[in-house]
């Protein structure tokens, strides 16, 4: 009986994990490796785990109470995790499992020094590293005082880091059990860390080793400041020797203590260069092994290297999976574009909305960490399109640009291509761009990002684009077409069920498609940007005003993501006058909603009318949402309650009829700085020249920059058709009992649905792996660029015009506004008062309900020509984008001055 409670190290391996944890089955199979050398030692199981919590039975009753506690309830959780901690201590060991210990401890020394080590079923695991999370204790002597360290390691499931760390990962307490490591004491001249990667950057080729003189305590604990190896392709690239005044040593009765190092000592290196490249080769080996960049504990005794522990570096974004490699291309390192960035949703997607973009999308698309990137490398490669893609990628992200020129001017990237042959385009079309596969990744959505422009021109900022003709009649065909293509998709698939719905949609993709590649909607768009970039470039140089375009925009025709927040003006204005109907959407707000909103609304006196605006406004935008790219967050038309915080803050912050007024006062100013400009420059020299040319960009924008909006409520429309199509088909396999229910769909891409369909049968399994990987997901933060070697770059403004103190960005929306912060995380958390400043990571379309009742906007991600700029500028609101930890930097409730023509964010006293 007593072998199901010890196991010694050689006789586990990594597919022990329910009974050895986390760092016992990595240890095991390290063990097993030729070359690398574990101490010896043993594992007390989580059988014995079980057993002891099994005679402590207030433990139960402790757990109960730690589930209800809020894993932000740091106090309560303090002190619970502290009575689960003593309650365990105290429970005495079993007769049996004491017997085991001992006999274990025999086989490999009874007086020899140990160290006793927690290992957790939920540690050093792919997705959570659980890292420090529980306890170690170090130069543990004799069985008694072994036995009472496994007891406190047992305890230590529940510090109150574990506890936090387990409930803001949402792991069940219950599920997790420790198993405990005891090994012989390695006394090392020197210890410490290699990552297998560069924790910092995330460049898998790049290996970095810390060191110490001493036990690897020091370095843990932060007493000592290590020595710093960076290796790469078996060369020291940079060292750093720190002053190492302090080291922990054991003490021969057991326990350590904190010593002095001698000062001859201090600067002297604790490895040699041979040695950290030694150890990055053991590192290398470890890391194939497990199939991932490993954090590796080591010690350095005798000239030998130990190893004590190797987790996988959780922390790193994945690398983007690229399927079966192509023909090699000569191009060697890939640099990746975040698609989130430019689509303003950097949350991780589940599989289904990951397949359905890539499946709708014009350019290939890869996912790494449960987002999408666009291979951008034949763009960098080339000296012909490189220079239009950057300046057209910085007029969108500086940051992104930023980001790539640093890989630029590093002398490892790819080698030059040549450019490619330059299509010849119609006359009366726009200049043909790069070919498919070469595009940025705006190319996926004409509404969020400029498609790329001619591989061997630079765009066209310089004069007057001629790509279409400037008449309202080109919107009006356009927005036509759209609409005939939606209603037969309606109509088409609703008798479409099982395997030919899924063959249906496969052949309403490729409409979608061709939707999103109509050369008129394409000259459409660029015609209303490019002209917005004339006015500004232009009108900067010759009246020396910055971002003149940001007004002249104002109030815009046709911009339908600016009429869903004047929209929602409107519907306020029905429930406005009767107090029993905002009393009602107050009761909902607080105290949630079952579903019967709209239903119980109705039954109020007026509240039929209400209810009808309600509908009328989810029948033309209810297939929006936040994070709308992705199919499977729920629409407003499928959480209608998600309007009413916006609906109820329109109700105080708003008189009457305000959409129409705020729509005229936005034209009159357009009218007005239009008038003002053309009569500045007719004094300039050649003035009645530069006046007409300005004159027909004005034109220009205002007949198309609203259309460059349409082209993203017509995918987001088509989405929710398909959508509501596969949820049906998910409640028939519910149905069927292939599904739990049907979310779980979400967790299957396209391709495993239709498969699911055909077979009636899905794998269980890979569901709950893949709610476990995008939980995952949730705590990896994306790159703007990253590269396959791993390495994230985000990208830095290279400014010296920001006063000390404030946070830069970009500027895309003119004006200058002081107020009160409102950090909004969530758009149904929102509270905002009139003249709050919005700060928020990102916007989409579906968050402009917010914009007319705030007085400016910041926000980490965005570029000039992303939605919330464009919106921000339509509303007449100051707003500065790509403000990096604008959320965290800035505190709830602080006053803030936003600079939005000159980009950057002033903090108040």
């Amino acid at each position: 009986m007593s072998e199901q409670y010890v196991r010694d190290l050689h006789e586990v391996d990594e597919q022990q994990v329910p009974l050895v944890g986390g760092k016992g089955a990595h240890l095991g199979a390290l063990a097993r490796m030729d070359g690398i050398r574990v101490p010896d030692g043993f594992c007390v199981t989580t059988d014995a785990y079980r057993r002891v919590l099994a005679e402590a039975p207030a433990v139960d009753g402790l757990l109960d109470e730690l589930d209800r506690l809020n894993p932000d309830d740091q106090d309560a959780i303090r002190t619970l995790s502290a009575q689960l901690r003593r309650t365990i201590e105290d429970t005495g060991v079993p007769d049996d499992l004491t017997e085991a210990v001992t006999r274990a401890l025999a086989r490999h020394g009874e007086e020899a020094a140990y160290a006793v080590r927690s290992s957790a079923t939920a540690e050093d695991l792919p997705a959570a590293s659980f890292a420090g999370q529980q306890d170690t204790y170090l130069n543990v002597v004799g069985p008694a005082a072994v036995l009472r360290h496994i007891s406190r390691c047992w305890a230590s499931l529940f510090t109150e880091r574990a506890v936090i760390y387990r409930g803001r990962g949402g792991i069940d307490h219950r599920t997790v059990h420790m198993a405990v490591v005891v090994q012989r004491m390695v006394l090392p001249q020197a210890s410490g860390i290699l990552f297998t990667a560069d924790p910092v950057t995330g460049n898998r080729k790049v290996a970095t080793v810390d060191a110490g003189f001493g036990l690897g305590e020091a370095l843990v604990s932060g007493l000592v400041d290590p020595d710093v190896f960076t290796v790469r392709d078996g060369e020291v690239l940079t060292r750093t020797v720190a002053a190492k005044q302090r080291a922990i040593d054991a003490l021969p009765a057991g326990g350590t203590q904190e010593v002095a190092i001698d000062a001859q000592r201090q600067r002297q290196p604790a490895l040699t260069d041979a040695q950290a490249l030694r150890l990055v080769r053991l590192g290398r080996r470890i890391e194939a092994y497990f199939g991932r960049p490993q954090d590796i504990e080591w010690c350095l005794a005798d000239g030998e290297f130990r190893i004590v522990q190797s987790r996988p570096i959780t922390t790193l974004f994945p690398i983007p999976d690229r399927g079966p490699e192509p023909a090699d291309d000569g191009l060697g390192l890939r640099v990746y574009l975040s698609v989130g960035h430019q689509q303003m949703m950097t949350d991780p997607m589940k599989p289904l909305g990951l397949s359905l973009w890539q499946l709708t999308a014009m350019v290939p698309m890869l996912t790494a960490g449960g987002r999408l990137f666009v291979d951008s490398t034949r763009h960098l490669a080339r000296p012909a399109s490189r220079a239009a893609f950057l300046d057209l990628v910085g007029r969108g992200d500086p940051l992104t640009r930023d980001a790539l020129e640093t890989i630029l001017e590093r002398h490892d990237f790819t080698p030059e291509l040549p450019a490619p042959p330059t299509p010849t385009a119609h006359p009366d079309q726009a200049p043909a761009g790069p070919a498919p596969g070469d595009q940025t990744p705006g190319d996926q959505t004409p509404g969020d990002q400029a498609p790329t422009g001619p591989p061997s021109a630079e765009p066209p900022v310089g004069g007057p684009p001629a790509t279409v003709e400037t008449d309202p009649a080109v919107v009006t065909e356009l927005i036509e077409r759209s609409r005939k293509s939606l209603a037969a998709l309606e109509r088409d698939i609703r008798t479409r069920t099982g395997p030919d719905l899924f063959d249906f949609l496969l052949q309403a993709f490729e409409e979608h498609k061709r939707m999103l590649r109509d050369p008129l909607s394409m000259q459409a768009i660029m015609a209303g940007m490019e002209a917005t970039w004339w006015l500004n470039d232009h009108l900067e140089e010759w009246l020396g005003e910055k971002n003149a375009a940001d007004t002249l925009t104002l109030s815009a025709p046709d911009n339908i993501t600016s009429e869903m927040g004047l929209a929602l003006l409107d519907v306020a204005d029905v429930f406005r006058p009767h107090p029993e109907l905002v009393a009602f959407l107050q009761t909902v707000e607080q105290h949630g909603d079952d579903g019967t909103f709209l239903d119980e609304l109705a039954r109020l006196p007026y509240g039929a009318e209400a209810r009808d605006a309600v509908e009328a406004y989810l029948d033309r935008y209810g297939m929006r949402c936040v994070g709308e790219i992705d199919i499977t967050r729920p629409r407003w038309r499928e959480r209608p309650t998600t309007l009413v915080p916006v609906i109820l803050d329109n109700v105080r912050n708003f008189p009457p009829g305000a959409a129409e007024r705020r729509f005229e006062q936005g034209r009159q100013r357009a009218r007005q700085k239009e008038q003002e400009v053309l009569a500045r420059l007719r004094t300039l020299p050649d003035g009645e020249r530069k006046a007409d040319e300005t004159q027909g960009m004005i034109d220009r924008v205002r007949t198309f920059i609203g259309y460059r909006e349409y082209p993203k409520y017509a995918i987001v429309s088509r989405y929710f058709v398909y959508k509501q199509a596969l949820l049906a088909e998910a409640g028939r396999l519910v149905r069927e009992g292939v599904l739990a229910e049907r979310e779980d769909a979400f967790y299957l891409t396209f391709q495993e649905l239709h498969a699911a369909a055909r077979a009636h049968r899905v794998d269980a399994r890979l569901l709950r792996d893949r709610r476990e990987a995008f939980r995952a997901h949730h705590a990896l933060t994306p790159p703007r660029v990253l590269t396959s070697d791993g390495e994230a770059l985000s990208g830095a403004y290279r400014r010296d015009d920001v006063p000390d103190g404030a946070l830069a960005g970009l500027p895309v929306s003119a004006g200058t506004v002081e107020g009160r912060a409102r950090v909004v995380l969530d758009m149904a958390d929102a509270d905002l008062a009139a003249g709050d400043i919005l700060v928020t990571p990102f916007t989409d379309p579906s968050w402009s309900p917010l914009f007319v009742g705030i007085a400016g906007l910041v926000t980490e991600v965005g570029g000039l020509m992303t939605h919330g700029a464009v919106i921000a500028r339509e509303y007449g609101l100051p707003a500065v984008v790509g403000v990096a930890q604008a959320t965290r930097l800035i505190r709830d409730g602080r006053r803030i001055r936003v600079h939005g023509t000159d980009g950057y964010v002033e903090l108040l006293p």
